[in-house]
C-alpha cells in the first residue's frame, strides 16, 4: 500500500484491499484501461479502506461478473428482435432461457446497490450506501427493473393492444450499453490488438443492424392484411406464415444484407406502401452506417500505410535534392541508404533511441545500463574507472544505426563526438595525395574518434562502415562535463589513451603519441588534465604548469589521496618539492590513515623522506598503529625501526585492537618481539576478539616467545591494568565517486599499504550542499584560532584539557598544572621541560601505565617515570608517590 501511495498512481483514499490488489495487478501489466489518476497535488483527505460490504468497481471478481453479463447481453441482442418479429407466443426453450437471463440481471440490480462508483466531479470513489442508492435510483434503476420483468407476466397484466409477445422484449436492448463499455475498455488495453478490437466492434454493429432490420421488415409483412401482397409473400407464397421459422428468418436476413450493400431488389423488393416507407428509412440508415464502416476501416488501413507513404515522399524529396544539386553518386547512395535504414528501423520497431527519449530519465538510464553497460565496461578507454562515472556515461550515450558504406566520421572534421561500435565493422581511411587508403579496422567494442575528442584536434581518420552497424555516440561536451567532476577517473582515462597509443605498433599512432606528449609538456589545458595525472607520470614540468595555473595542491580524490601521496610513493623528488612549495599539506591523511611520509618510507625513498621531514612531516599524523602492524605483517624489522626513528609509537593498536606485537607473535618473529618489548609493548593487551600476545603465543605453541614473555613479566615494574584503547576514527573521503590513483609501477602483490583498494567506491558527501557549508564553517572556525592551534582545529573544537604532572624521583610531588597537548610525544616533551627528566613512562596516579593521549581526561594527575628511576619505583607504590 505504501508503494502505491508513494508512486502516486492511484487515489488510495477510497481503495479497499481488493481494489489495491487489482490496481497492483493492473500496474504490473502497464495497462491504463482501469487505472484511476490522482488529482493534482492530491490535497483531499482520503480513507484507505472501503466500507464494509461495499464492492470496488475495479475488483477482479466484479470484473469477471461484468464480463459474464456481457455474454448474456449478446444473447439478449439476438433474441429480443427475433421474438418481436417472428414469435406470437412464448416458446418453451426460449422462454426458459429468457427467464434465467432475467434472473441474472435481477441479481445484478441488487448487487449494484453495494458497488462504489467514481464521482466525476471530485474523481473519488464514493462508498456511501445512501449516495450509491440515490445515484442508481435516479438514473438507470427503473429501466433495469422493467427490462428484467418476465414477458409472460407483462403479457397477462397489460392491455389487449399491448399484449404482443415480443413488444415488451425490445426494452431489454437497453442492456447493450454494457457491450459499448466493454469495447471502450478493450481498446485501451495493451493486451489486445487495437486493429482487431475495432474490427470486431464494427462487425458486431453491422450484424446487429442487419438482424434488427430483417426482424422488423418481416413483422411488417406478417401483420399485413393481405399476405400475398407482401415482399415475402411474393417470394415464398401467400402461405409463408405456415412455413418454418428458419426459412422465413434466412429469407429476411438475405433481404437485409442485399439492401445494406445496395445490390438487392432484383428478386426481393417492397410491394405495398408500408414496405416502401420502411425501405426508404432503412436506406437512409444504411447511408450513415456505410459511411461509419468505411470511415473506420479507412482509418485503420491508412494508419498502417501512412509510414510507407511518408517514406516514399522523403525518398522522392531526397532524390530531387541530390539531382538538383548534382551531388556525387556516392553521396546520393549514402543519403538514400540512410533514409531506407531509418524507415526500416521505424517500421520494425528497432528505433531504440526514439523509444528511450520518450521515457523518464531514470527509466532511460536503467535501460541503457541493461543494454550497453557490459559492452562499455570492456572498452579500453574506461578500464579502471569508477562505477559511478561509467553509469553516467552509458546513460548519456545515443544508439544509432548506419547502413553499409556510410561515413560516420570524416578526416579533419571538428571533434564533436566519438563512437563505440556495438555491432558490425568499420574501416579507418586516410586521404593521401587524393587517394583514400585503409589503415585500420574497428570491430565490436572498439572506439572511433576518441583521439580527436580527448586531444582536441581534427579527426585523424575517415570512419566508414563495412556493413550494417550499430554505434553508441558520445558528445564531447557532455563527456567532459561528466569527467570534470571525477578527478581520478579523468586521470585514468588519459593514461589509458596514452598507453593504448604506446601499445599500437603503428607509425601514425606513434606520431600522435609524440605530439600528445609534447602538448602535455607544454601544459595545454585543452586536455582534461589535473595534478594526479602529472604526478602519476612523474612529469614535473607539466605539474609546474598546472600549479602555476592555480590548481589546488591539496585536492584529493574520494579516498582522501592527494598528489603528494602519489609523488611520495613514486619517489619523485621534484614533484614533491613542487607540491610543497605551492602549499601542499605534508601531513595530509587519506581515508585509510596513510600520510605521504609513510608512502615514501614504504617505497624506500630516503631523499623524499628527508624532504618531507624537513618540511614538517610527522609520522604520528597518520595511523601509526596501522603502520606498525603492516611492518610486522611483512616481517620488516627495519621498517619498524624506521617508524621509531621518526617518532612513531609502535605499540599503538590499529582499528581492530591488534598491535604489532600480536602480528609479530603470529609470524613467530622473535627478534621483532624483543624489539617491541623493549619499546614497551604490552603482552596482555587484548584485541577486539579478546586475544592477547601472550595468549596467541600459547595457542600457537611458540615456546621461545613464551619464555621471552615470562622473563619479561618478571622484570616488569608492576602489573599494569589493561586500559582499553580507543579505536582509531574512520576517515571519510573528501570527494565523489573516484577510484584510488596509484602509481602505474606499483605492484599489487608487494604487501604494502599502497596496494590497490577496491576501485569502485563512492562518497558524495563533500560535493553536497551540506558538505560545502560544513567546509566553509570549518574554514571560518580555523581563522579564529591561534596559529599554533590551527593544525589541530580540524579534530578538536573544544578547549584543551588541563592535567597535573609530577615526578617523585625529582622531588616534585605536588605537581604542575599544564594544558594537555594533542599528541603523546608532545606530552613527554612538556614533562622533560617542566620536570627536568627524560620520561620513558607515564602512569596514572592510581597505577596503570598510559601510552595513548586519548585515554587522558581533564583533571587527571599524571606521574612521569624516568629510565633511571625504574629500579626505585619497583620497590615503591606509585599511588603513594606524588600524592600528598
Amino acid at each position: 500500500m505504501a508503494t502505491l501511495r508513494n508512486a502516486g498512481m492511484f487515489p488510495l483514499s477510497v481503495c479497499g484491499q481488493d481494489e489495491i490488489e487489482h490496481l497492483s495487478r493492473e500496474s504490473s501489466h502497464y495497462s491504463l484501461s482501469t487505472g484511476i489518476l490522482p488529482s493534482l497535488g492530491a490535497r483531499s483527505n482520503r480513507r484507505v479502506k472501503l466500507r464494509r460490504f461495499i464492492i470496488s468497481p475495479y475488483d477482479r471478481r466484479y470484473r469477471v461478473w461484468e464480463t459474464f453479463l456481457v455474454l448474456l447481453v449478446i444473447y439478449t441482442a439476438w433474441v429480443s428482435p427475433f421474438e418481436f418479429g417472428f414469435l406470437r407466443k412464448p416458446e418453451r426453450h426460449l422462454a426458459i432461457a429468457d427467464n434465467v437471463v432475467n434472473g441474472f440481471f435481477a441479481v445484478d440490480i441488487i448487487l449494484t446497490f453495494f458497488v462504489a462508483y467514481l464521482d466525476k466531479t471530485t474523481y473519488l470513489i464514493v462508498d456511501s450506501p445512501k449516495r450509491i442508492a440515490w445515484k442508481y435510483g435516479s438514473s438507470w434503476l427503473a429501466l433495469d427493473i422493467i427490462s428484467s420483468i418476465p414477458s409472460e407476466l407483462v403479457q397477462k397484466i397489460s392491455s389487449k393492444r399491448l399484449q404482443s409477445y415480443g413488444f415488451f422484449n425490445m426494452l431489454r436492448l437497453w442492456r447493450l450499453r454494457r457491450v459499448s463499455a466493454l469495447f471502450s475498455r478493450l481498446e485501451k488495453d495493451r493486451n489486445y490488438n487495437y486493429f482487431w478490437v475495432r474490427c470486431a466492434k464494427l462487425i458486431c454493429v453491422t450484424l446487429f443492424a442487419v438482424h434488427c432490420a430483417a426482424c422488423f421488415y418481416y413483422l411488417i409483412a406478417a401483420s399485413y392484411r393481405n399476405p400475398a401482397n407482401t415482399w415475402i409473400g411474393a417470394a415464398l407464397g401467400q402461405d409463408f406464415l405456415e412455413q418454418g421459422v428458419w426459412n422465413r428468418y434466412v429469407t429476411s436476413i438475405y433481404w437485409s444484407i442485399t439492401t445494406l450493400t445496395t445490390v438487392g431488389y432484383g428478386d426481393l423488393h417492397p410491394v405495398n406502401l408500408r414496405e416502401m416507407i420502411f425501405d426508404i428509412f432503412y436506406m437512409f440508415f444504411n447511408l450513415g452506417l456505410t459511411a461509419y464502416l468505411i470511415g473506420n476501416m479507412t482509418n485503420l488501413v491508412v494508419h498502417g500505410t501512412s509510414r510507407t507513404r511518408r517514406f516514399r515522399d522523403t525518398i522522392q524529396a531526397a532524390s530531387s535534392f541530390a539531382q538538383r544539386n548534382r551531388l556525387p553518386l556516392r553521396l546520393q547512395d549514402q543519403m538514400l541508404a540512410h533514409l531506407c535504414l531509418k524507415f526500416r528501423t521505424d517500421s520494425e520497431g528497432l528505433q531504440q533511441q526514439g523509444t528511450l527519449d520518450s521515457l523518464p530519465k531514470a527509466i532511460r538510464s536503467s535501460i541503457s545500463h541493461y543494454l550497453f553497460y557490459s559492452l562499455v565496461d570492456r572498452v579500453y578507454l574506461f578500464c579502471g574507472i569508477s562505477n559511478d562515472l561509467l553509469f553516467q556515461l552509458v546513460s548519456e550515450m545515443k544508439a544509432e544505426y548506419f547502413p553499409p558504406k556510410e561515413d560516420v566520421i570524416l578526416q579533419n572534421e571538428a571533434p564533436t563526438d566519438f563512437y563505440i561500435l556495438v555491432t558490425g565493422a568499420v574501416d579507418l581511411l586516410v586521404l593521401k595525395n587524393g587517394v583514400e587508403q585503409v589503415v585500420g579496422e574497428a570491430k565490436s567494442g572498439d572506439l572511433c574518434g576518441e583521439i580527436g575528442v580527448l586531444c582536441y584536434r581534427p579527426q585523424l581518420f575517415t570512419v566508414r562502415t563495412r556493413r550494417l552497424c550499430q554505434l553508441l555516440r558520445m558528445n564531447r561536451t557532455t563527456f567532459f562535463n561528466i569527467v570534470q567532476s571525477n578527478l581520478g577517473d579523468g586521470t585514468i582515462i588519459m593514461n589509458n589513451l596514452l598507453q593504448h597509443l604506446k601499445d599500437l605498433n603503428d607509425p601514425i599512432m606513434q606520431g600522435v603519441l609524440l605530439e600528445t606528449e609534447n602538448m602535455l609538456t607544454r601544459g595545454r589545458m585543452d586536455l582534461p588534465l589535473n595534478l594526479f595525472f602529472a604526478t602519476l607520470r612523474g612529469d614535473d614540468l607539466l605539474l609546474h604548469q598546472l600549479l602555476k595555473r592555480g590548481l589546488d595542491p591539496n585536492e584529493a580524490d574520494n579516498n582522501g589521496r592527494t598528489a603528494l601521496h602519489i609523488a611520495a610513493s613514486k619517489g619523485s623528488e621534484n614533484c614533491v618539492l613542487l607540491l610543497l612549495d605551492y602549499g601542499a599539506e605534508p601531513n595530509c591523511k587519506d581515508s585509510d590513515g596513510l600520510v605521504p611520509l609513510w608512502e615514501a618510507m614504504v617505497g624506500g625513498h630516503e631523499k623524499v623522506v628527508k624532504l618531507l621531514i624537513d618540511n614538517g612531516a610527522d609520522i604520528n599524523a597518520g595511523d601509526v598503529g596501522r603502520f606498525a602492524c603492516t611492518a610486522a605483517e611483512q616481517n620488516n624489522l627495519d621498517l619498524l625501526k624506521e617508524i621509531v626513528r621518526y617518532g612513531g609509537n609502535v605499540t599503538r593498536p590499529r582499528s581492530n585492537g591488534s598491535t604489532a606485537l600480536h602480528l609479530a607473535v603470529c609470524e613467530d618473529n622473535i627478534e621483532m618481539v624483543k624489539f617491541l618489548l623493549k619499546k614497551g609493548a604490552d603482552i596482555d593487551k587484548p584485541d577486539v576478539n579478546g586475544w592477547t600476545p601472550r595468549g596467541l603465543a600459547e595457542q600457537q605453541g611458540h615456546e621461545d616467545i613464551k619464555t621471552l614473555f615470562q622473563s619479561s613479566s618478571e622484570i616488569e615494574v608492576q602489573s599494569v591494568m589493561v586500559v582499553p584503547e580507543k579505536q582509531e576514527p574512520c576517515y571519510l573521503g573528501r570527494f565523489t565517486s573516484e577510484p584510488n590513483i596509484l602509481p602505474a609501477s606499483q605492484d599489487a602483490t608487494d604487501g604494502s599499504l599502497s596496494q590497490p583498494r577496491p576501485r569502485r567506491r563512492n562518497n558524495n558527501f563533500h560535493n553536497s550542499l551540506f558538505g560545502i557549508m560544513s567546509a566553509a564553517h570549518n574554514v571560518k572556525k580555523d581563522l579564529l584560532l591561534p596559529v599554533h592551534q590551527a593544525s589541530s582545529s580540524k579534530t578538536c573544537n573544544v578547549d584543551p584539557a588541563r592535567v597535573i604532572i609530577s615526578c617523585p624521583q625529582k622531588g616534585e610531588v605536588t605537581g604542575k598544572l599544564v594544558l594537555l597537548p594533542q599528541r603523546f610525544e608532545d606530552l613527554l616533551d612538556i614533562g622533560a621541560k617542566k620536570l627536568g627528566v627524560s620520561p620513558v613512562k607515564v602512569l596514572s596516579k592510581y597505577g596503570p601505565e598510559i601510552d595513548d593521549i586519548e585515554v587522558i581526561r581533564d583533571g587527571d594527575h599524571l606521574i612521569f617515570v624516568s629510565e633511571a628511576g625504574i629500579q626505585d619505583t619497583n620497590s615503591q607504590n606509585p599511588q603513594n608517590i606524588g600524592v600528598s
